[in-house]
């Protein structure tokens, strides 16, 4: 079925709205100009009237040869007057003088209309006395008791007299041709920009190129910019896209990869003892014990790519609530206190009292506890954490260090990409799942707050980050 183009169908409505618009202005302008003129050409005719009557009364003569006298010297190119008693009979005509053979002028429009309102007239009308069509204009004369009426004939003078005026219709002609043109220019611009938004949208569908000449050069109306401003957000939705999609099978990668280290370790173990059923009890408790070190940081991995996956896809859905910090770090001081005796580390917790945000218990118990791991894992022995925290504005601003051996400039960075690591084989040894800067920043930001990470002048690894009180 064929489809007219939108902006021919515009093209088509407009012009049409327009042309019944410049139609009714003509009819409607001729008829006033008509009337305009008409009712000049009366009220010529009645001042003539009022003039005579005028002065008839100051001679105070009303005889046939007074009247023909008047009309002689007052002349008006094929004029005829004509004076009517109220029954209607003919008492005075200039042109026809056979009175008895008129008939009764009583039901003459002008005549009626001048014993009603005082005045009337009749357009284009034929005498039957002068055999010829006249223009009649009457004015009813109380003191006399008369309607004296005047007429001229509707000749060609007459009738070029009354014709309307026609430049108007030149103006609308113009005003239409400009209309027409302005509409075309505004139409096909239009209409460019449309099919190539068609074409666009056929070749998004398609998944085809969208780098071709015919998909720029729109034109500088908003239409223009509003279609360059979508080919632009689509490209770029599908460049981010196309991102996406390769960070997806790189994560998909890494995470195959770093679990393939544990299960191959469990695999391995396990293959040693089932084949081996002689081997010695120290020995299988020994692999057994490892077999859980390596379940136990598949665990970890898993835990942390699942809090991972919850922030992207539906952080709307973490319940916030108030959170006492120093509570929640004074517990992680406790849980790692071994660890660090270990390590013969120590934890200078200067934080204030009374730091209370707004957040996530879970997610906010990771981002100290994994800043906290990372520092026992690389700071190095005898090293020292140093926790502190002010408040500015609505936000606490959170500096966590550590004076250990901090990470070489060009490592930073990367720090909080996903199972980045700058000591790929120490890293493992520690048990780390290379996800928990990971998750430090994704919760910070989710809370609508900042986070970065330098080396401290001094030495170590200093990281500072904001969240809402």
């Amino acid at each position: 079925m064929f489809k007219t183009h939108v902006g021919t169908r515009l093209y088509v409505s407009v012009l049409s709205v327009f042309i019944v618009f410049a139609v009714a202005f003509i009819i409607f302008q001729h008829a006033r100009e008509r009337e305009y003129k008409i009712n000049s050409l009366n009220a010529r005719l009645q001042d003539y009237n009022s003039r005579m009557i005028e002065t008839l009364e100051y001679v105070g003569d009303h005889s046939e040869k007074t009247l023909d006298w008047y009309v002689k010297n007052h002349h008006m190119r094929g004029l005829r007057v004509t004076l009517i008693d109220r029954q209607g009979r003919v008492v005075y005509d200039n042109l026809y003088k056979n009175y008895a053979k008129m008939d009764s002028h009583r039901n003459r429009q002008e005549v009626r209309e001048a014993l009603v309102n005082g005045n009337g007239y009749d357009f284009s009308r034929s005498s039957a006395t002068m055999k010829q069509t006249y223009f009649y204009s009457a004015t009813y004369v109380p003191e006399l008791d008369l309607v004296v009426r005047s007429a001229l004939p509707y000749d060609n003078d007459l009738a070029e007299v009354l014709k309307a005026d026609q430049h108007y219709l030149w103006f609308t002609l113009v005003a239409m041709l400009v209309l027409v043109f302005i509409l075309y220019r505004f139409v096909s611009r239009l209409g460019d920009n449309i099919a190539k938004l068609r074409l666009f949208a056929s070749r998004a569908d398609h998944n085809e190129s969208l780098d071709t000449e015919d998909l720029v050069g729109f034109s500088g109306d908003e239409l223009g910019e509003i279609a360059e401003r979508i080919i632009k957000m689509y490209k770029r939705l599908k460049r981010t896209k196309e991102e996406q999609n390769v960070l997806k099978r790189q994560l998909t990668q890494n995470i195959a990869h770093e679990l393939k280290t544990p299960v191959a370790s469990i695999q391995g173990y396990l293959e040693t003892v089932l084949e081996n059923p002689s081997i010695s009890e120290a020995t299988k408790q020994q692999f057994l014990e490892r077999c859980y070190a390596q379940s136990q940081r598949l665990a970890s991995l898993l835990h942390d790519i699942s809090t991972l996956n919850r922030l992207d896809d539906a952080p709307d859905m973490v319940d916030f609530e108030t959170v006492d910090i120093n509570t929640m770090v004074g517990n992680i001081i406790k849980d790692t206190t071994l660890q660090m005796g270990e390590r013969n580390m120590a934890f200078d917790n200067r934080l204030p009292r009374g730091v209370v945000v707004r957040g996530n218990q879970s997610l906010l118990y990771s981002v100290f506890r994994n800043l906290t791991d990372n520092a026992i894992a690389y700071a190095g022995e005898g090293t020292t954490i140093t926790l502190s925290a002010t408040l500015e504005g609505d936000m606490w601003h959170f500096t966590f260090s550590d004076n250990g051996v901090g990470v070489p400039y060009e490592h930073l960075p990367r720090l909080f990409e996903r199972f980045y690591r700058v000591d790929k084989g120490r890293s493992r040894k520690m048990g780390g799942t290379g996800l928990g800067l990971a998750i430090v920043k994704n919760s910070v930001l989710l809370h609508g707050g900042t986070i970065t990470v330098n080396n401290n002048i001094t030495g170590g690894l200093r990281f500072e980050f904001t969240l809402k009180k």
